[in-house]
């Protein structure tokens, strides 16, 4: 298993990184703990969540699946880097108070709390505002870290769909308080899907920080979703069918996985491959509900793609371009 420095802390972190964020929606316990256990014994040693998945009534069920998890012992907790995440409310649908969500002090120290609980652990390696909170400043957010820092109840913060400038507000504001400041940022980052080049990324090196992309294959449809529909092993809803509805899009995959078809890849794991060329990423977050699933991530790790892959790739999806030629009309 080859790993990693995160951004500019002293973790070492494993080039893929564990999402549960299917753990108690569609994976069951006992399952959820065989794919842990498999991914730790890979190597696999950042595992990524959320307080509010789980999701409707049931927030908070994926952090009490891990944390059932690492009550079983045998140095699960010590042998994970562990990140979860801040800003939904937790309050069943009905019953949302005020100063429940978002960033505020209030609300950091008593989300933390929930975490840790549900958890099972005193401490959390990397605490991640899932969203940006317009309405809170970052002078307050900072605080309340510290504090939390101090207490050793968190190690370090990270940010979830941060822009550029709100990457930059925030380690500008820790910097003049002496603070650490953001040492990720996750973000939507995939071959359909690549804005995060203009400015997200950028910031993100330019601060030190580590990316952690999500959404690797963009909800499925870099998987091989048109072979998988034509073997009428899928079918698609939502968003990514309104992707497959438009005819730009559809021949954009059509010509995806041809490509690797002829290079004699798998689309998943080709797209989790080319992730890990990129400048600036940690490592990709798979959110694998079946053993094996995980089995084809690992797979990512091992694949090498050519130049020729790599340039056709480019050619599908091409990125925005370096910035400032990318916000050029």
């Amino acid at each position: 298993m080859e790993y990693t420095q995160l951004g500019r802390t002293g973790l070492k972190v494993s080039r893929l990184v564990l999402g549960t964020m299917n753990f108690g929606p569609q994976t069951d316990e006992a399952t959820s703990h065989a794919i842990m256990d498999t991914a730790l014994d890979a190597g696999l040693n950042f595992f990524d969540t959320a307080n509010v998945y789980g999701w409707g009534e049931n927030k908070g069920r994926t952090e009490e699946i891990l944390g059932s998890w690492f009550a079983k012992g045998d140095g699960r907790r010590d042998r994970t880097v562990l990140a979860t995440k801040v800003y939904g409310n937790m309050g069943t649908d009905g019953e949302a108070w005020p100063n429940h969500d978002k960033l505020s002090a209030v609300n950091i120290r008593r989300a933390v709390e929930g975490s840790l609980k549900r958890l099972g652990t005193d401490y959390i390696d990397v605490y991640q505002f899932h969203h940006i909170d317009r309405s809170t400043p970052f002078e307050e957010i900072w605080q309340a870290v510290d504090v939390l820092i101090q207490q050793g109840k968190i190690l370090y913060a990270g940010s979830s769909n941060f822009p550029g400038y709100k990457i930059a507000q925030a380690n500008e504001t820790a910097a003049r308080r002496g603070s650490v400041g953001l040492v990720s940022e996750q973000c939507l980052y995939n071959l359909f899907e690549r804005r995060a080049e203009m400015e997200v990324i950028p910031a993100a090196q330019e601060y030190g920080l580590g990316v952690i992309p999500w959404s690797p294959l963009h909800g499925g449809l870099l998987g091989g979703v048109l072979k998988k529909e034509a073997e009428g092993k899928r079918r698609t809803e939502g968003r990514a069918a309104a992707t497959l509805a438009d005819p730009d899009s559809r021949a954009k995959l059509q010509a995806y996985e041809d490509l690797l078809d002829k290079h004699g890849l798998q689309p998943g794991e080709a797209a989790l491959a080319w992730l890990l060329t990129r400048p600036g990423v940690t490592g990709p977050i798979v959110g694998p509900r079946t053993p094996e699933q995980l089995a084809g991530a690992l797979r990512a790790l091992e694949l090498e793609l050519s130049e020729e892959v790599l340039a056709g790739l480019d050619e599908i999806f091409p990125g925005p371009g370096p910035s400032p030629e990318a916000f050029a009309w």
